[in-house]
């Protein structure tokens, strides 16, 4: 079910309707049903997967908390990482790895035949699964105790409206959060309701107009001049955010509406004066997550200083391998990788612009870096990304 569907017009206004109906205690156990049907709309059999990491990581976090024997609760811990990013793995990228092998293998005249899986990839499994180890590690650092209520850990790792395109929650705020007591407020439902519009519009009328250009000269590359292939790099930009940002208004707004509130999860990542800045403003839940969860225990910034740039490259690869099986978004992940490196190097994101016409142009200098990074988010493969950055200085002709 997707937000900018008919069916999730009808689906939220009656689950709204009858949550405020219900008792207090009976209301989580309604939403934990709607976000269950919510998510069985696309594919039944796949809640199957997503109540296995519930209840492995439900699991493995309250004997995590029991356990006080340090090797124990890693190995916990450990059981928990490996089976959810297995399941990950699995869905995600084992066709890819193995695709991958063989074309290298290849390259050396030998040749071995993995086989192959013909899975449909679950929808929001990397939203869930980052989610719910998040919860686990949360557990062992002892941030938080453990929920007792299988129920509302269930709906935590479930909750409808961010299940599919985050924000990614961290347990420590949205967890609390399905034991208090709400009446409607109806100044929190208005906010609801002009995110939830500005979320449409962002994504219904800026994403999907600007998607027809964009797919139009992308998926005949060869047939458009420059100007046209820089027109549509800058309208996928927009695409793109108008796309994530609209999603996650939505999903904020339909919270809100419900008494939750979500982390906010894009601030104008536009308007940044460096690309470090920007990774301040762009996904922030997943920004977070990657720097709580990946960045920092590899030694963060407590390390030497050629340490701590390949804990950036590493973080931010692992990163552009979430947003996709493909080497594209590996290679997108190294550049943002590489621009952090660059800034941390120079201290840029120490400096204070001292006037508005620098502050205005290093805004540009940002975008313009950050646009030619989407050239790989957006092609089909490396072939592909690297003939459409050579058209844009190769290929005269007029405006498409």
């Amino acid at each position: 079910m997707l937000f900018n569907s008919f069916t999730y017009l009808l689906f939220f206004p009656v689950v709204c309707i009858i949550y405020y109906l219900l008792p207090q205690k009976s209301r989580w156990y309604f939403l934990l049903g709607s976000s269950y049907f919510f998510y069985m709309n696309w594919e039944p059999m796949y809640a199957l997967l997503i109540m296995l990491s519930t209840v492995i990581t439900f699991s493995c976090a309250k004997y995590i908390h029991k356990n006080e024997d340090s090797k124990t609760r890693k190995r916990l811990l450990l059981i928990s990482i490996v089976l959810n990013f297995g399941i990950l793995f699995l869905f995600k990228y084992y066709n890819f790895l193995t695709q991958s092998i063989f074309e290298g293998l290849s390259l050396m005249n030998v040749r071995i035949v993995f086989p192959e899986f013909k899975l449909l990839l679950p929808v929001g499994i990397s939203f869930y699964t980052f989610q719910a180890v998040g919860y686990s590690i949360d557990v062992y650092y002892r941030k938080l105790k453990p929920e007792a209520n299988f129920g509302k850990y269930a709906l935590f790792v479930s909750f409808f409206p961010q299940l599919v395109a985050g924000p990614i929650e961290r347990a420590t705020n949205l967890l609390p959060q399905f034991s208090k007591k709400y009446a409607f407020d109806y100044k929190k439902a208005l906010e609801g309701t002009k995110l939830i519009i500005w979320g449409y519009f962002m994504k219904v009328v800026v994403a999907d107009r600007l998607s027809i250009y964009v797919d139009s000269v992308y998926n005949n590359s060869e047939m458009h001049s420059s100007i046209s292939i820089v027109l549509a790099t800058v309208f996928f930009a927009f695409q793109i955010y108008c796309d994530f940002g609209g999603y996650s208004n939505i999903a904020i707004g339909c919270a809100k509406i419900m008494g939750f509130d979500l982390m906010t999860n894009f601030k104008r990542p536009y308007f940044a004066s460096n690309c470090s800045e920007f990774w301040h403003r762009w996904h922030i839940s997943l920004s977070t997550w990657f720097k709580d969860y990946v960045y920092i225990p590899l030694g963060g910034n407590r390390v030497s200083k050629s340490r701590k740039y390949l804990n950036l490259m590493i973080t931010f690869i692992v990163s552009g391998l979430w947003h996709g099986a493909n080497w594209t978004f590996v290679i997108w992940g190294a550049l943002n990788g590489l621009f952090q490196i660059i800034v941390n190097f120079f201290k840029l994101n120490k400096r204070r612009d001292t006037s508005k016409v620098i502050h205005l142009i290093n805004i540009l200098i940002t975008f313009i870096l950050i646009d030619f990074t989407w050239v790989f988010f957006r092609a089909n493969n490396i072939t592909h990304a690297i003939s459409i950055i050579e058209s844009v200085f190769t290929k005269s002709g007029g405006l498409f």
